[in-house]
């Protein structure tokens, strides 16, 4: 499943990828922290759905979180310069799975909501 949402800041990749990176999660969330550092690209940190071993990357744009042990292959990515928006932010979050109880697609929305909000605020 696929869920994206645009934020109208106008930012570049160079902007998204020296703000958001592990040490500054709780710059952009109120539930995400670091709870231990692993190397560059990958940490264990706290999540709305609890601790999870996730990776970080600078890709084409932005960057990438993965939750490395999520049975929902859980992956977000906050970019710009691309369509649907070129000049926005997009946040698009995937799982693996194509149909899921509403409780987690609600859990979904609300984490979304959050870094939506944290966004606006870390770009204005």
């Amino acid at each position: 499943m696929e869920f994206f949402t645009i934020i109208d800041n106008e930012v570049t990749e160079a902007q998204i990828q020296e703000s958001i990176k592990p040490s500054t999660l709780d710059d952009f969330t109120e539930t995400m922290f670091v709870l231990e550092t692993i190397s560059e690209s990958e940490f264990k940190g706290v999540t709305l759905w609890g601790d999870f071993h996730i990776s970080y990357h600078k890709i084409k744009g932005g960057v990438r979180f993965t939750l490395l042990d999520c049975p929902n292959a859980l992956a977000w990515t906050i970019t710009t310069g691309y369509p649907p928006e070129r000049h926005k932010i997009a946040f698009h979050v995937t799982i693996n799975r194509t149909q899921k109880h509403e409780s987690f697609i609600e859990e979904i929305h609300e984490f979304m909501q959050e870094w939506e909000e944290g966004l606006k605020e870390g770009f204005d």
